[in-house]
């Protein structure tokens, strides 16, 4: 279910003389539809009846005191109103969601304009036909949160006694839902800039090429598309005509971890005068971004950045954080770059969605680098079975999820679309160095491997860039056990020796178990490098114990320097990012108290002790040819 455009409305919004944008974030109406009767009572049209007033953007689970909403499942819907201005007339008018969880339809003055399946990527849907002009405009938008196999992430909807549905998640992490990033209306020229892709060619001169492609619509033979490069000072340093080119910059400075430096490209549509200064309006369309030049690769058992060997130490993340749930929250964002800055972290996993636009962008700016991770989590029922055996429903109980027959057709379906967004919306962001097309997948499974073979055959076709993909292993396809490691170009890995297996007191054991599958994984793929994507012990903040024991400070501690050896002992691990950067709200369970307390901080942004711990760590100049990022030490 995907009526959506590509019109130029999926650009990351902005104002420009030619571009026009207005927030439509605030307080929104909201109203439950337990029974799926709102489009049959006529909502969209006259509105939502006895509706509560939520904010926008944010998660609706933990806005309200009963435990009914916070956990509700099924059709809810959103109303507001907004003025379409009569000089948008002429553009083409669009409602841009930057995120819709999990499945969305857009109604306006009662009339269905579009949907969309997915919950964090953007879409936009073009209203120009269903507004009034100059009037207050009715918006009405019916989300959906029911998980099922062909859902991204994956799980079961099922039924109490009482009728009331339930999700049955196949992740640990909780199913937050609702608009949960910004609503903008958009307006674009009818000929205009709809997308680009770059691609960087370094010299041993210190020149570089800028390969771009440009999509446009309505483009006209006679009309001229201008490219510009322009530095931080303002100055052209590079310029061509037409949608696809080369810019050559003689001098160029590139985007590093220590130094992300970032140009200004500039894409402007000219009349066939081709003076932009034209009195009646020479310039069509213009839409500028930040690209960072630099390139990625793997070579051997190493991560090529501008080709030198780069070691990504960071952390697994979440879009997380008290009362706004997943919702965007950028105090939280920029406090938790601070913290991982201030750890001497470079990296971090977009784990398990992909992550607001702007957090990207912070990233860009930075200098972190970014495994950008597709929502494909949950492709293994037996992980959730071993958290709570009793969330699988009677159509899936004893199947492995790749068994399932509609697996390779609705599932595939859907993932494939779900690359298809991230690809157009994260390509050009010079943070991303790496794709993560699944995390931890039943990889284990015969049934597995067309399946793989067919979503990484599609994620090849999408970047230009060609950076590397893979997908996070689990414990229980283990070396030996993985049937579908061949298809990854850096092996990812998620372990947890010495917590859920061999913890406490047996921790010296763990760390043994732990070589041993690490050797049998140099037999396996000794070509390759490996990264550690998760590694971590809960620890309740506060709780401290002589000698250490499991959920103590002490105890994570201990367990992550015994991690850290063993990463150390072999050269092709050439990262590690820890399980978590915070602790983080998950579905209620016995495995968990009050959600998942792995975090180096607390959910409210507080250091355990291992985040100093892992600060001395990742400070080490003499391990790490990077350590010196601003503010390691302050």
């Amino acid at each position: 279910m995907m009526t959506m455009t590509n019109d130029g409305a999926l650009l990351y919004p902005q104002v420009t003389a030619t571009r026009r944008m207005q927030s439509l974030d605030g307080m929104w109406r909201f109203r439950f539809d337990p029974e799926s009767a709102g489009e049959r009572d006529g909502w969209p049209d006259s509105g939502l009846p006895d509706a509560a007033q939520v904010p926008v953007p944010a998660s609706f689970n933990d806005l309200f005191t009963d435990k009914a909403s916070r956990e509700y499942t099924g059709d809810f819907w959103y109303e507001t109103e907004f003025v379409a201005p009569g000089e948008w007339r002429e553009k083409d008018l669009f409602l841009r969601f930057d995120a819709a969880t999990h499945r969305a339809d857009v109604f306006v003055n009662g009339v269905h304009v579009g949907s969309h399946e997915g919950g964090f990527t953007p879409f936009a849907v073009r209203v120009n036909d269903a507004v009034r002009w100059n009037e207050t405009n009715r918006l009405v938008v019916r989300l959906n949160n029911e998980l099922s196999h062909a859902s991204l992430p994956a799980g079961t909807t099922g039924k109490l006694p009482d009728g009331m549905k339930v999700s049955g998640p196949y992740f640990d992490f909780f199913n937050y839902a609702g608009l949960q990033r910004p609503v903008r209306l958009i307006a674009v020229p009818a000929e205009a800039v709809t997308g680009y892709t770059t691609t960087y060619e370094l010299h041993k001169d210190g020149s570089a090429i800028v390969h771009y492609t440009v999509g446009t619509r309505g483009l006209r033979s006679e009309d001229t598309l201008r490219v510009r490069l322009i530095d931080e000072v303002g100055s052209v340093v590079a310029d061509a005509q037409g949608v696809e080119g080369e810019l050559v910059v003689a001098h160029a400075r590139l985007w590093d971890v220590r130094d992300a430096h970032l140009y200004r490209i500039e894409f402007t549509i000219l009349d066939g005068t081709g003076n932009a200064a034209a009195a009646d309006g020479g310039v069509i369309d213009e839409y500028h971004d930040e690209i960072g030049i630099r390139t990625v690769e793997v070579r051997g058992r190493e991560i090529l950045l501008n080709g030198r060997p780069v070691y990504l130490r960071g952390f697994g993340r979440h879009e997380d954080s008290a009362i706004n749930g997943r919702g965007e929250n950028l105090a939280v964002v920029t406090r938790d770059f601070e913290l991982m800055k201030w750890c001497g972290a470079n990296s971090f996993r977009t784990s398990h969605y992909p992550y607001s636009e702007e957090e990207l962008r912070l990233a860009d700016r930075e200098g972190f680098l970014v495994i950008d991770e597709v929502a494909a989590v949950g492709f293994m029922k037996s992980l959730m079975n071993f958290l709570d055996a009793a969330n699988d429903d009677d159509e899936h109980r004893g199947r492995g999820f790749f068994d399932d027959p509609d697996v390779m057709t609705s599932t595939l379906q859907v993932h494939r679309a779900a690359l298809d967004e991230l690809f157009t919306r994260d390509r050009n962001h010079p943070s991303v160095i790496m794709w993560s097309l699944m995390n931890e997948p039943d990889s284990a499974s015969e049934a597995a491997v067309p399946y793989f073979q067919a979503v990484f055959d599609h994620a090849r076709t999408l970047d230009p860039q060609h950076r590397p993909l893979t997908y996070t292993n689990l414990m229980m396809a283990a070396a030996g056990r993985d049937r579908c490691h061949g298809f990854a170009d850096v092996i990812c890995l998620n372990r947890y020796y010495g917590w859920y297996v061999q913890g406490g007191y047996q921790l010296s054991g763990a760390k043994a178990a732990f070589m041993t599958e690490m050797d049998r994984w140099m037999q396996v793929e000794p070509d390759k490098p490996f990264v550690f994507t998760e590694y971590g012990a809960d620890t309740a903040a506060g709780v401290h114990k002589l000698p250490s024991v499991q959920w103590s400070e002490e105890y994570q501690c201990e367990y992550l320097r015994m991690q850290h050896e063993v990463f150390d002992a072999y050269p092709a691990v050439v990262g590690e990012q820890m399980w978590n950067l915070c602790d983080f709200q998950t579905g209620e369970g016995i495995m968990r108290v009050d959600g998942n307390r792995k975090g180096a901080f607390t959910r409210d942004r507080q250091p355990k002790a291992a985040a100093f711990l892992l600060r001395e760590r990742w400070s080490d100049a003499a391990r790490f040819a990077d350590a010196t990022m601003p503010d390691c030490r302050s």
